[in-house]
């Protein structure tokens, strides 16, 4: 009796673990609570052959900085025709002179190697002030991330500088972004669901998907 058993139990055994593993699919994304839809929206800096996932944020934007360090892993597995575009929100205010130094950082070539020491000096170590941060602080402290400080601040003050910071006001206002951090993908769609960074991430990659797919 047991050795005519055995092999049964032997095929059951071997399915179980597809059986465990098996997870029902995702549900569809839904217009309206996952994503809202951008009308004529256009990517910030559309790329030939790749899809956008711009963030809009802000240096000053706690939020943003908790979000940092899981986008920047995120970031390093995107696919080879996605890029993740950073679009400092211009809202006003106190948010105007950290998108200043981003787009000045940006244009000497330094943005990425000192974005993460931006927000870690304005909430952790607080070498650098939320509110009314002059040039000067800016330069100084770009300064000691070893950028030429005439240089950042001759960029900073520059009309390069004055025109991406006008282009990303009328493209985050277009957007209808009203805070941050936000993700649109590919100029088209707004991310809104999510009950957490990971949850946000899974919908833009799965936006992705259905842009990749249009191609």
């Amino acid at each position: 009796m047991v050795s005519r058993l055995l092999p049964v139990l032997i095929t059951l055994l071997a399915l179980l673990p597809v059986a465990t593993l098996a997870a029902p699919p995702a549900p569809a994304l839904v217009e309206g609570r996952d994503y809202e839809v951008i009308p004529d929206g256009k990517p910030f800096a559309p790329a030939k052959g790749r899809i956008e996932v711009a963030e809009v944020f802000g240096y000053t934007c706690i939020h943003c900085a908790h979000l940092e360090p899981i986008l920047a892993t995120w970031k390093k597995t995107l696919p080879r025709d996605v890029k993740l575009t950073p679009v400092p929100a211009a809202f006003g205010g106190y948010w105007i002179p950290y998108a200043r130094a981003f787009f000045a950082a940006q244009q000497l070539g330094v943005q990425e190697r000192t974005h993460q020491a931006v927000f870690d000096a304005l909430h952790k170590t607080g070498s650098l002030p939320i509110q009314n941060a002059s040039a000067d602080e800016i330069a100084a402290f770009y300064a000691s991330q070893g950028v030429d400080r005439a240089k950042f601040m001759a960029a900073l003050r520059g009309p390069e500088v004055d025109a991406q910071l006008a282009k990303a006001r009328d493209w985050v206002a277009a957007a209808g972004v009203e805070g941050t951090p936000t993700l649109i993908v590919n100029g088209k769609y707004r991310v809104t669901g999510g009950r957490d960074y990971s949850d946000r991430l899974e919908i833009a990659d799965r936006l992705v998907a259905r842009e990749r797919a249009r191609k």
